[in-house]
């Protein structure tokens, strides 16, 4: 299942748009959810009876503008719709334990971009069990279809490369491996050479345009700039060099905020 997490934001829209298609692509039912306060989902009575009429009818067509899009996008997948009765964080991060991949946009209704990144997609692509994609507003499509890759040479790298590869199957697009390196020759990958993590990717799918680059630079600058080209970005939740009680690598953080195209966050734990 993918599952879909929406406000009424535009950029929600746009997350439907991406799952949608990501659900025909991997042949997945579609999950459209709403998150809204406990109270006002389970109780129809109380002194804020009216306020939670409100959100339920402002749900009901938040949902069903979503479903639209979805079945217009993609007529033949199936589509379910649900209120998640929680905080948006907590909810779709629970609701993410029987999904595949969960998807939301990267910012909401009426907020400031950044703490909306903080609260609703940091929070998710942090904690969820599966992988997370954060969509970005409708731009400019890529001259041609391209999924990038960032690999650092920690174990998050694995995960990274089999969702990346598997990702540019579905969609008959090449996949660019990017490492970034901050000096010459400090990584642990010989640019000249298919790295480790790499080669048995290239043997397993060889129907799957696969190149590699070694780039000089701070890891969320090149990535940034990969991003300018790509149809998806995939990065790994945490780095090779990302302390243990950080929620996200730091790159990935970054690139939360900077990436210009979709955003796949792929688990450390597969």
């Amino acid at each position: 299942m993918i599952l879909v997490g929406v406000d009424g934001s535009r950029a929600g829209l746009e997350a439907v748009t991406w799952a949608a298609r990501e659900s025909a692509l991997r042949d997945l039912p579609l999950l459209v959810a709403h998150a809204m306060p406990r109270w006002a989902y389970e109780s129809e009575g109380g002194p804020y009876a009216e306020v939670g009429a409100w959100l339920r009818e402002g749900g009901r067509s938040v949902l069903e503008a979503a479903e639209e899009r979805a079945r217009r996008e993609q007529p033949k997948i199936t589509v379910d719709t649900a209120f998640l009765p929680d905080d948006p964080r907590t909810a779709l991060i629970a609701a993410a334990d029987s999904a595949d991949l969960l998807v939301v946009g990267n910012h909401g209704v009426g907020g400031f971009r950044g703490m909306l990144l903080g609260s609703v997609a940091y929070g998710v692509a942090g904690h969820a069990s599966c992988d997370v994609v954060v969509v970005r507003e409708q731009r400019m499509p890529p001259p041609e279809e391209e999924i990038v890759a960032g690999v650092d040479g920690s174990p998050a790298s694995y995960g990274v490369l089999e969702f990346a590869v598997k990702e540019a199957r579905l969609r008959g697009a090449r996949l660019r491996v990017v490492h970034a390196r901050t000096a010459p020759h400090a990584g642990l990958f010989d640019p000249a050479e298919t790295s480790g993590p790499v080669g048995p990717f290239a043997e397993r799918y060889p129907d799957v345009a696969l190149v590699e680059e070694s780039v000089h630079g701070h890891p969320v600058e090149v990535l940034r700039q990969a991003s300018d080209r790509a149809a998806l970005l995939v990065v790994g939740s945490h780095g090779h060099r990302a302390l243990a009680g950080m929620v996200l690598g730091s790159v990935t953080h970054e690139l939360l905020h900077r990436a210009s195209c979709p955003l796949a966050v792929v688990r450390s734990v597969r």
